[in-house]
């Protein structure tokens, strides 16, 4: 572990820094009403066998460490917050797929000021946004690095029903390079004022009213705009995502439902390359469908078919641009466990599947989801694995996943312990494109430690 900055802060780092470090010099016995200190403290280990990522073979193993403390101070409707973020990683080796969503070394997660009346809730500043089924834009749980942004989000809400109206910047995360990221070396995250990301996002509570009690509709429209800066170099991606969500959430004795479908248009260039290429014309989309039942009985089980469906890019010598992107949102809650496994993303993917979920009491869960993994797109990438056939001769299927996990409190609210595991049984495609994994398939497993305070 390294103690330097290996790269000069912005002047807003440094302010946020300067802040973080006066609040952290306040003895917590001094705080007074109106002050609030929280956080969270997470070691997870995790091991891979078997890879699937282009290039890569054999195992590996990480063990990952992220500290999150949070203070807040509220006058009447108004307060100020700072939350620090420390996520550091041990035991990489060069197979590694280490990145800065893997590993950030203490910095500034949130530093904000908000109003917030009860029905209008404005905040200002760096800070992380969930809104809805996180598909489209979250806070990231599972991950070791949690995203930020900095703008301004603001909340209306009217007896249940919320509109939400964002824009904000991304927060780029250093280091952002190896062997930076292996020396754990501390380097201020800096804001990329050459992307800007919008959106109006509505929530309509009880949309059927009693024909179908806690039914809800959502609409919303997403932006981002990119132009390459002197320190970051994008695609010049020009998005606009529209898109609808019906959701009834998962209770003992009723069905559920959670349909959401988004349809993106635009432009982009093919890469991040900073010569003067052609625009592609973008079009692509994608679907969510989430159909279960809760029994009303012991350990509340619940069965659900599910399927994912993101558009993938058919012709790469057109100038068009067919593949859904995931940009700020989920996947793991839908998909499978990430970190240095996370075989899948929504973005050329066909994945019909089951999940099975339990809750035996108050301190125990667990899940078990599987799906049939495809290709939407032959002639398009597996993305995450960097693995493509242009012709479409090597089809579709990827492979049977197997995704599970269980959690248990050890002390209710302050300690809980969770193991999960994953399996990737290789299917045509992984098996028949040029370069492609060895091997049967891959098997990932990981536990982890969270401490409340």
């Amino acid at each position: 572990m390294t103690f330097k900055f290996a790269r000069s802060t912005g002047p807003f780092t440094a302010a946020l820094m300067g802040l973080a470090a006066l609040w952290a010099s306040v003895p917590t016995d001094t705080l007074a009403d109106g002050f609030s200190l929280t956080g969270n403290a997470r070691l997870r280990t995790e091991a891979l066998q078997g890879q699937f990522r282009s290039g890569q073979d054999g195992g590996d193993q990480l063990i990952l460490l992220r500290t999150l403390v949070h203070g807040t101070a509220e006058k009447g409707p108004w307060s100020l917050g700072v939350e620090l973020q420390d996520s550091r990683t041990y035991g990489a080796d060069l197979g590694t797929p280490l990145s800065s969503g893997i590993a950030n070394p203490l910095d500034i997660l949130q530093a904000y000021g908000q109003f917030d009346n009860g029905t209008t809730r404005l905040t200002l500043g760096r800070q992380t946004v969930s809104i809805g089924s996180k598909r489209q834009i979250e806070r990231i749980q599972y991950a070791n690095v949690i995203k930020s942004y900095t703008g301004a989000h603001l909340t209306h809400q009217r007896g249940e029903d919320e509109l939400h109206l964002v824009y904000v910047v991304p927060t780029g995360r250093f280091p952002n390079t190896r062997p930076d990221l292996d020396d754990n070396v501390l380097s201020g995250d800096e804001e990329q004022w050459g992307r800007q990301i919008w959106g109006v996002h509505y929530r309509r509570a009880n949309l059927l009213g009693t024909q179908a009690p806690g039914l809800w509709g959502e609409a919303f429209v997403y932006g981002l705009s990119e132009n390459d800066t002197d320190r970051v170099a994008t695609p010049d991606r020009e998005y606009v995502t529209p898109g609808i969500r019906i959701h009834r959430r998962a209770a003992p004795g009723q069905w559920d439902i959670d349909l959401e479908a988004a349809y993106r248009f635009g432009s982009r260039k093919e890469d991040a390359s900073t010569n003067d290429i052609p625009s592609l014309s973008v079009s692509a989309s994608m679907a969510w469908l989430a159909a279960g039942y809760t029994w009303d009985r012991a350990w509340t089980p619940r069965f659900a078919v599910e399927y994912y469906w993101a558009s993938g890019d058919d012709d790469p010598n057109d100038d068009k641009y067919g593949q859904y992107e995931r940009l700020f949102g989920s996947r793991r809650g839908d998909l499978n466990n990430t970190s240095i496994h996370g075989p899948l993303t929504p973005a050329n993917l066909n994945a019909p599947g089951f999940r099975i979920e339990v809750t035996p009491n108050d301190r125990w869960d667990g899940r078990l989801y599987y799906s049939a993994a495809h290709l939407a797109s032959e002639t398009d990438s597996w993305v995450i694995a960097k693995h493509r056939d242009p012709t479409g001769q090597s089809g579709s299927f990827i492979g049977h996943t197997l995704d599970g996990r269980a959690r248990y409190w050890v002390l209710p609210d302050r300690l809980r312990l969770e193991v999960g595991a994953s399996a990737l049984l290789f299917g045509e495609f992984a098996e028949q494109v040029a370069g492609g994994p060895e091997g049967d398939g891959t098997l990932y497993g990981y536990g982890q430690l969270t401490l409340q305070f």
